[in-house]
Formats: structure tokens, C-alpha cells, sequence
């Protein structure tokens, strides 16, 4: 309680001074403008600023849904302010740069002048920062609306140990459902048609189904439960499933939870692998799936997943898919431990949910956590697929980065 308060009271000085800053590069900009105009645009920004504190201290009474909302819009804000400040900003140095010149030389005064060492604020800087924050705010508005706009991105990988009676096998990868956050079941159900149109042979969820509880997939369960596939539905468990961060009553109500969400894995009709492995065959020859529980080397995220277990057993199999939530877990130990695992399929990083994804060339800010946070990597013969996520988590929406279905073909 102690730290949250500290929290509200941090924001509140940054918003207070941050707003008392952008008021008085408002009142530069209108001070041209009718006195209506410039009255109107002057309110906003206060009734704006206003808002946003008494939302900052009545958030935690707000429906969890709702507040995810709130939360967002506070902090588009927050980062559209902070943009336009950086330009002001650049502005005050240019400035202070041109008066501490005409300090140290002073121009010669004409006759009848007196000298003026007052140096405009730059209306081209300030009216790019007002842009740039507005543009952002936009933006992060607009992508409340992308939440559900599922991509099919379907990759191929050749393996040269991929035995022959499973080579064209189509895996279909999910990733982060976290149903917790749905509000529209029917674009959700949408995407899993989506999925089954691509007539996958195997279907891999690779953790992170709730954000915190089990009950949150009460209303989602028969929607997820129409995904089959010839060989079968596999899951595993992500940093979010263990109701971690959830406040208990009691230890044994957190451990119930878990029972509770592994149960629902089985009511779907999916196989959950709990550091343990599963081997595939076809004509007598074989390829293991192995599923270990969450293991993250980043962010002190917990290391649940046993993959010397799970992996036991397997080292004869000549190919090897590994389902590991964390990507970090690829470079920290399935790389340099076990290089005969061909193919590790992982998620948790969500892109972000925004970034900018164009041909040859892909941005985010999570990419400066992780070197591997979206897409498709290789090092020697090992490859790392990292799902974008089907659904997300605290901004309800996305920008640039959008909610993933991912068909892989082995070839």
C-alpha cells in the first residue's frame, strides 16, 4: 500500500509539473489567437490534466476491464506530453544557446535602439512537438481497435534431419491468449476460425492462457475447445498462469488455481506438458514434441521449467520441437546445453503490441529486452520461432504489431 502510494504521488508531480509546462507553451502559441479560441484550448488542457489525476486515485475502484482503459488513455497521454516536451525542450536549449551568445558578444546598439536579449521561443519546434505528442496519442488511440485484427503469418523452415514421413507437416502456434482481457467473444471465436481453415496436423499453445486466474476462462473454454488437429492439441504453462501476480488469501488458494487452470487444459481437449516430452511416429520414424514449464532468463521471471527432465528420454530422437514461453530461455540455456533441439517455439513478449513491422525491417521497444521478441531467428542449425500473442495484456490494444496466428511448415 505503502509503495503504491508513492507511485500516485510520483506520477502526480511529473503530470503537475509536465502540464504546468505545456500550459505556458499553449498560451505562446495562441497568443495570436481570438481570446475564445485561445480560452477554449487552454481549458482542455487543464480539464484534461485534471482528469487525469482524479483517475490516477479512484482507478483502483474502476471493473478491471474498464480500468485497463483508463490506464491506457492516462498513459498515452502521459507519453504524448513527454514527446511534446522533448521539442520544447530542444527549443529552451537553442535558446539559452543564442542568449549566452549575445552575453559574451554583445551586438553594437544603432542609434535610438536598446538592446534586447530576449530570444523567441521557436513556433516551427513547438508547433513539431505539439504534433508529434498529438500523433502519438491518435495512434494509440486507433489501436484499441486492432486488438482483434488476427494475422495468419505462415513460415516455412527446411530442416535437413527432418525425418521423410514428416516432411509438409503444418504446426499451427498460439501464444498469450490471456483471456482475461477479452471483452468481444465473438472476434475471438473469429480467429479461431481463422486458425482451423488452415487444417493444421498440430496444433502447440505455447502458455500464458489466463492473466492471472483460472476463472477468467469461463466464457472462453468452449470457443478454444473447437481447435483439433489430426495429431493432437499441446500446451504449455507461461509466467502469467501461475496467478503470480494475484494477491491469495492463502498459498493453498494459489495452488488451487493452478489445478484449476490445468484442469481446463484437459477440458479443452488439450495435452498439457508439464516437463515432459511426447514422441511422434510415422512409418517408424519419430520426432519429439517436448513441453517444459515456464523458464525465463530476463526480468526475474521464474524458472519453473525443468528441461534436463523433460528432454530425458528424447536424445535418440533424431528431430526435436521444444515449447518454452520465454524466448530468453533459447540463448540462456537451450542453445549451448542442447544443441540437438531443431526448433524452439516460445511467445511472452507480445511485440510489445506496438512497433512498426514493415518489409525487411521490424522496430519495438521490447527489442531492447530482448534480442529475440518477434518472428522467426536461426543460429547454426537451431531455430526460434517467437509468436507475437493472440490476445494482450494491460494496453487493450495494438499498434503495428498485431495478434498472431502462426502456421509453420516443416519441409
Amino acid at each position: 500500500m505503502r509503495r503504491l502510494i508513492q507511485i500516485r504521488a510520483i506520477l502526480l508531480v511529473f503530470i503537475l509539473l509536465t502540464d504546468t509546462y505545456l500550459y505556458f507553451a499553449l498560451r505562446y502559441l495562441t497568443q495570436n489567437s481570438s481570446q475564445k479560441l485561445r480560452l477554449t484550448i487552454l481549458s482542455a488542457h487543464c480539464i484534461v490534466s485534471g482528469a487525469c489525476i482524479v483517475a490516477l486515485f479512484i482507478i483502483g475502484a474502476l471493473p478491471e476491464k474498464i480500468r485497463y482503459y483508463v490506464i491506457s488513455i492516462i498513459l498515452g497521454i502521459f507519453i504524448a506530453k513527454l514527446l511534446t516536451v522533448i521539442f520544447l525542450l530542444i527549443d529552451e536549449i537553442r535558446r539559452g544557446i543564442f542568449w549566452t551568445v549575445k552575453r559574451i558578444v554583445p551586438a553594437k546598439p544603432s542609434a535610438g535602439n536598446v538592446l534586447d536579449h530576449s530570444i523567441p521561443r521557436s513556433s516551427f519546434l513547438v508547433w513539431l512537438g505539439m504534433i508529434a505528442g498529438g500523433g502519438f496519442l491518435a495512434t494509440f488511440l486507433y489501436g484499441f481497435s486492432n486488438k482483434y485484427n488476427y494475422r495468419i503469418r505462415t513460415v516455412k523452415i527446411k530442416f535437413p534431419n527432418l525425418p521423410g514421413s514428416f516432411k509438409g507437416l503444418r504446426i499451427l502456434q498460439l501464444s498469450d491468449i490471456h483471456s482475461g482481457s477479452f471483452s468481444n467473444k465473438q472476434a475471438v471465436n473469429n480467429g479461431i476460425s481463422m486458425a482451423l481453415k488452415e487444417k493444421p496436423d498440430l496444433i502447440l499453445f505455447t502458455g500464458d492462457l489466463v492473466n492471472d486466474r483460472a476463472v477468467e476462462m469461463a466464457d472462453y473454454k468452449d470457443v478454444f475447445s473447437r481447435l483439433s488437429a489430426p495429431m493432437g492439441v499441446y500446451s504449455t504453462l507461461g509466467n502469467h498462469d501461475y496467478g503470480d501476480y494475484a494477491q491469495w488469501n492463502s498459498e493453498e488458494d494459489k495452488a488451487a488455481n493452478l489445478e484449476h487452470l490445468k484442469n481446463i487444459h484437459a477440458e479443452m481437449g488439450w495435452r498439457l506438458l508439464m516437463n515432459e516430452h511426447i514422441i511422434f511416429e510415422r512409418n517408424n520414424e519419430k520426432i519429439a514434441l517436448i513441453g517444459i514449464e515456464n523458464w525465463g532468463a530476463k526480468g526475474h521471471f521464474p524458472k519453473y521449467g525443468k528441461l534436463d527432465i523433460a528432454y530425458k528420454g528424447t536424445e535418440n530422437i533424431p528431430f526435436k520441437i521444444l515449447m518454452s514461453h520465454d524466448p530468453s530461455h533459447w540463448d540462456a540455456q537451450v542453445r549451448p546445453d542442447y544443441p540437438s533441439i531443431d526448433l524452439t517455439l516460445a511467445g511472452h513478449t507480445h511485440g510489445m503490441q506496438f512497433g512498426v513491422e514493415i518489409p525487411h525491417f521490424k522496430w519495438s521497444p521490447i527489442q531492447y529486452m530482448y534480442k529475440q521478441w518477434a518472428g522467426l531467428y536461426k543460429t547454426e542449425n537451431q531455430y526460434l520461432y517467437v509468436n507475437r500473442g493472440y490476445g494482450f495484456l494491460g494496453y487493450p490494444g495494438r499498434v503495428g504489431i498485431l495478434p498472431e496466428i502462426t502456421v509453420i511448415e516443416l519441409v
